[in-house]
């Protein structure tokens, strides 16, 4: 039974990979057609693969005998994931194979399937999306550290086939380099907490990490370490310090539309992962009574843990900031923006509270709406054939372009947390999720922080409005796609409209968590799957759990 709903549950999983071969196929025929379908054939799969979701999550028998640490997340990071990376495929239509697909249907030189990659690229991508999604189906160690590489190896070839330079082969080296070594430092933080818990599923290391709070010598030393060295690792896949300063390198040197897969994908899978992780600490309070006398014991992130957290979401958020400020290019100004997003997303993890981490989900859609909206503009723009990449390049664009100028202020007043735009709430429920924890002292530094960005953002939102156009910006014009465009302004018109469903989306999150530990507690016959202390181990630790509401 346990094997048939993990079957069920990753079915979105294997239609994305049926889609990977597909499109992989796609791309080498002879017929242009079906060439130029690939990026449509692509966003069908992945609009099946939300459709499935949703249908497979419905499946409450699945989900009990899933054995997942929170069974539920699933259904709310697949759909978030699927759908932006539908936007993400309309960002880069058009754009690989561009220059070899005109010169064949000009007739200047015959076909090739030697020479062209679009099928290769969209089959990479959704190998990627799909390694994010089973992300969410991690039960142990080894299936979440098979994940992660599967949703980061394939974005080292993309970086490289995205644009045809020498700066993104740059980059894609760059960014395999520090990809692999913050793969070694997180897997030997695995091996540790291995070591420390003698197990790899997350349900029993989560009660004998429980057990092990409640007896005398509390956590494990080599647990902590373990903990640490694999944020510190993962760290990289959200860009947050110190495993951040590829971000502007890479960014600068990938393709527009791949840089906003760079800024939303591998992000939700970092955060995801952090989440599962510290999960296995659990964020609940319990009292507990011991032979000796009556203590209160809160549960959650061992105090080093959460030191380290504290410092790098300070680091993150504050570097980021600074950086943001000193830089010309928009891509870069973009990288050093998601550094300190990444920052203010970590203050609901150290919170450690169920608003906490429903705070990070709801800002991550947020998040993801202006990145789309962003790179959108950036996308369905080019300079004398060249790819935006200055600022000084949309001086006057309100003129010309107003509905792209538009797109460019919703999106940028979002990151900055403008009301009444969603990125407003996701930086509120992310501040009141914090202050709630007592940590008020973060969230005041995550404040002066976003005053900070204020000034990078505005700049964006306002040189497109103010600044007279140069002879320089006078040159950009739309490309022949449209689709990067109507992203831009679907997202940006959503950063507008979504926030009237707030309160639907945040709840939508709540149940994502909630489900694990409170839902399934009703189902007699999966007990032994809840995320929460074994009580047979406190018993023989000498002490008795009682759970306070």
């Amino acid at each position: 039974m346990e094997f048939s709903s993990k079957l069920i549950l990753i079915s979105p999983e294997i239609l994305l990979f049926i889609g990977a071969v597909v499109v992989a196929v796609l791309g080498l025929s002879n017929s242009r057609t079906l060439r130029r379908s690939v990026p449509f054939v692509t966003a069908l799969f992945l609009a099946g693969s939300v459709v499935g979701t949703v249908y497979v999550y419905g499946d409450t028998d699945a989900l009990a005998a899933s054995s997942l640490l929170f069974p539920k997340i699933g259904l709310f990071v697949k759909c978030l994931v699927g759908i932006a990376a539908i936007g993400l495929v309309a960002l880069g239509t058009g754009t690989i194979d561009r220059g070899f697909e005109n010169a064949v249907a000009s007739g200047r030189t015959r076909f090739d399937p030697l020479r062209v990659i679009r099928g290769e690229y969209h089959a990479f991508f959704l190998l990627s999306v799909l390694g994010v999604m089973l992300i969410c189906n991690a039960t142990d160690l080894i299936w979440l550290f098979l994940a992660l590489e599967l949703s980061s190896l394939p974005t080292y070839v993309m970086v490289a086939l995205s644009r045809s330079s020498r700066k993104a082969s740059e980059s894609a080296i760059k960014y395999f380099f520090l990809g692999a070594m913050s793969a070694a430092l997180f897997l030997y933080g695995f091996a540790l907490l291995y070591g420390a818990t003698g197990t790899l599923d997350f349900l029993e290391m989560r009660e004998i990490l429980g057990a092990a709070q409640a007896s005398p010598d509390g956590y494990p030393a080599i647990a902590i370490l373990g903990m640490t060295l694999a944020i510190l690792g993962i760290a990289f896949k959200i860009a947050a310090v110190p495993m951040h300063f590829y971000a502007p390198d890479v960014y600068e040197g990938a393709a527009n539309h791949m840089t906003g897969f760079l800024s939303i994908i591998p992000k939700v899978a970092g955060m995801l992962a952090i989440i599962l992780l510290c999960g296995t600490f659990g964020w609940t309070e319990h009292q507990v009574i011991s032979p000796e006398g009556t203590a209160m014991i809160q549960e959650g992130l061992p105090a080093p843990v959460s030191a380290v957290l504290w410092m790098i979401a300070v680091l993150t958020m504050t570097l980021g900031n600074i950086g943001a400020l000193l830089q010309t290019s928009i891509k870069r100004i973009a990288a050093y923006s998601g550094i300190s997003h990444s920052g203010y997303m970590l203050i609901g993890v150290i919170a450690g509270t169920e608003n906490g981490i429903d705070a990070v989900l709801f800002y991550l859609v947020a998040y993801a709406l202006g990145t789309l909206a962003l790179f959108g503009v950036l996308s369905g723009l080019s300079r004398a054939g060249h790819e935006v990449e200055s600022l000084e390049d949309l001086a006057g664009l309100w003129r010309r372009r107003p509905k792209m100028a538009a797109a460019l202020a919703l999106a940028a007043g979002s990151f900055v947390g403008l009301p009444p735009l969603l990125g407003f709430w996701g930086k509120l429920f992310i501040f009141i999720a914090g202050i709630e924890s007592g940590h008020i002292v973060l969230v005041v530094i995550a404040g002066i922080n976003s005053a900070i960005s204020a000034w990078y953002y505005l700049h964006i939102a306002g040189v497109p409005i103010v600044k007279m156009a140069t002879p320089r910006s006078e040159a950009l014009s739309p490309r022949p796609n449209a689709g990067p465009r109507i992203v831009a302004i679907v997202a940006a018109l959503s950063l507008v409209i979504v926030p009237i469903f707030s309160r639907d989306i945040y709840e939508f999150a709540r149940c994502s968590m909630r489900y694990g530990e409170l839902e399934l507690k009703e189902n007699e016959n999966t007990d032994a799957m809840l995320p929460m202390r074994d009580e047979e181990q406190f018993a023989d630790a000498g002490i008795m759990p009682t759970h306070v509401d």
